[in-house]
């Protein structure tokens, strides 16, 4: 390191002296600076060996090292341990009950207005069961908001109509939950309520051209009940696996064509099997 000197001594002048400093005065210095920072009795720094004043001089502070504390944390960190293995053998239902994590996205693609729309609600009918919608509108947007506004209401008040839940039949709650939706959509188009809002009033008075898939998944702590309507999908990945949980309502599927064929309709290969060369799906809330 580089040393500048801040005095000027002439050639005649001799220099001052510097005190020898004795290693007793140093330790008597370094006990008076102990003793003042530290309330340290002097009999104890005094029974110091000279090994360990050196030490001092970087660590003049003492740390003192409580025992108990140690003791509980090691306490705890064995309680975590055994937390996280009784976590990791508990079954999915409990696990369900702790935390459910969810996520979702939408994307517009290349339409002019978003058409979708996604329902989710994590306390469903109790803080454990939780309702999950998808609905990808077509011709305007105001069926699938309908839907994502009363169809978790609607299958609501059929599971309550069952005296407890694990009694509830779900099959019959879902179908009768989409046949009273769809009437609701029907009414609502009808009755001219969209017209004032939507630019689908323009081009027909009733929207009668308007409607909406559904898919919807309710999630209990010992199942999962999925509905569909249309060729909207659910999908369960498990282990890296993906699991079909809905069957697409599409026009080639020979149920649904022998349905549609049934009913006075055809099946128009335009661009894709479609309803009247229309529809690319042959199930529909709203038409």
């Amino acid at each position: 390191m580089a040393g500048i000197c801040c005095g000027v001594v002439a050639e005649n002048e001799a220099a001052a002296a510097v005190e020898a400093r004795s290693r007793a005065s140093r330790r008597r210095r370094l006990e008076l600076r102990l003793v003042s920072d530290v309330s340290v009795p002097p009999s104890t720094i005094l029974d110091i060996a000279p090994a360990k004043r050196k030490k001092l001089e970087l660590f003049p502070i003492p740390i003192s090292r409580d025992c108990g504390n140690a003791v509980e944390n090691c306490k705890r960190i064995e309680e975590n341990k055994n937390n996280s293995i009784s976590d990791s053998s508990k079954p999915e239902s409990v696990k369900l009950k702790e935390a459910l994590k969810f996520g979702m996205t939408s994307v517009c693609g290349r339409r002019r207005d978003m058409e979708d729309a996604v329902s989710i609600h994590t306390s469903f009918t109790t803080k454990n069961t939780s309702y999950f919608g998808v609905f990808d509108g077509h011709g305007c947007s105001h069926v699938a908001m309908k839907c994502r506004d009363r169809l978790h209401e609607i299958v609501k008040q059929e599971v309550e109509g069952f005296k407890e839940e694990e009694s509830v039949e779900w099959k019959e709650t879902m179908e009768s939950g989409f046949v009273k939706m769809d009437k609701e959509v029907g009414n609502w188009c009808v009755e001219g309520e969209n017209s004032s809002t939507c630019r689908c009033g323009l081009q027909t008075p009733q929207g009668d051209a308007v409607g909406s898939t559904a898919v919807v998944a309710v999630v209990t702590p010992e199942k999962i009940i999925v509905s569909n309507c249309g060729d909207s999908r659910a999908v369960l990945c498990r282990n890296g696996v993906a699991i079909p949980l809905s069957s697409d309502h599409k026009p080639d599927r020979p149920d649904e064509l022998l349905r549609i064929q049934e009913a006075g309709g055809r099946v128009i290969y335009w661009d894709g099997p479609r309803v009247l060369g229309v529809l690319a799906m042959s199930r529909a809330i709203g038409n």
